[in-house]
């Protein structure tokens, strides 16, 4: 089974607490997303591999450590997830990008994949799958079953905030991916909509209410 891995950062929580509060507006929403987003990141990748390598120094030659590997790919889902993007690539800008786009139909209330557009090589990179919110569980779902079937191998999913029942939802139907969140909040209303949550992250992220 996966690990949920909540990231209780005194950074994390007070810019979490400033994005909840619905007196922030976008222009503010949007840059804490991007910093607590780069904070994550720089928790979650703690166990990249490294490799010895022979550099010259101003002084001498000497042996240092530098991650080995391929480069990460990070693929955020459309849209919300667009918003932690810029942010995890300020500390990783060599990190490849990838992007899936779903909707629900409104019939089914299942997602559906309108988009698609996957780094190559997924097989030998280590995948992040990026998305604000982890509510009903879906379309996160959704998007770490498109990125396993190019090639994924144990991606891991990266939200800022999550609930039991999106926790439940993973675990279930994908027991292997680890879950990295910086809340795991109360559950889900009647609507919906993550308790007590920050509301619609993407119309608060765009404006788009």
């Amino acid at each position: 089974m996966g690990t949920i891995h909540v990231m209780e950062h005194p950074l994390i929580e007070h810019k979490l607490t400033l994005m909840r509060d619905k007196r922030t507006g976008t222009k503010e929403f949007r840059a804490l997303l991007q910093e607590v987003a780069m904070l994550m990141a720089y928790e979650l990748t703690r166990s990249l591999p490294l490799a010895e390598v022979t550099i010259e120094t101003p002084v001498t030659n000497a042996q240092f450590r530098v991650i080995a590997g391929k480069t990460l790919a990070l693929v955020p889902v459309l849209r919300a997830g667009l918003g932690m993007l810029d942010g995890i690539l300020n500390l990783i800008p060599a990190a490849k990008v990838g992007h899936v786009g779903l909707y629900r139909d409104h019939d089914t209330l299942q997602p559906v994949e309108y988009y698609c557009k996957l780094p190559s090589n997924l097989q030998e990179r280590d995948v992040i799958v990026v998305d604000p919110m982890l509510a009903t569980g879906g379309s996160a779902s959704a998007a770490l079953t498109v990125v396993k079937r190019h090639g994924a191998v144990h991606p891991k999913l990266m939200v800022l905030v999550a609930v039991p029942e999106g926790i439940k939802k993973i675990q279930t139907d994908h027991p292997d991916v680890d879950i990295y969140t910086a809340a795991i909040d109360e559950g889900l209303n009647e609507k919906g909509y993550i308790v007590p949550g920050l509301g619609d992250a993407g119309d608060r992220l765009y404006g788009t209410f």
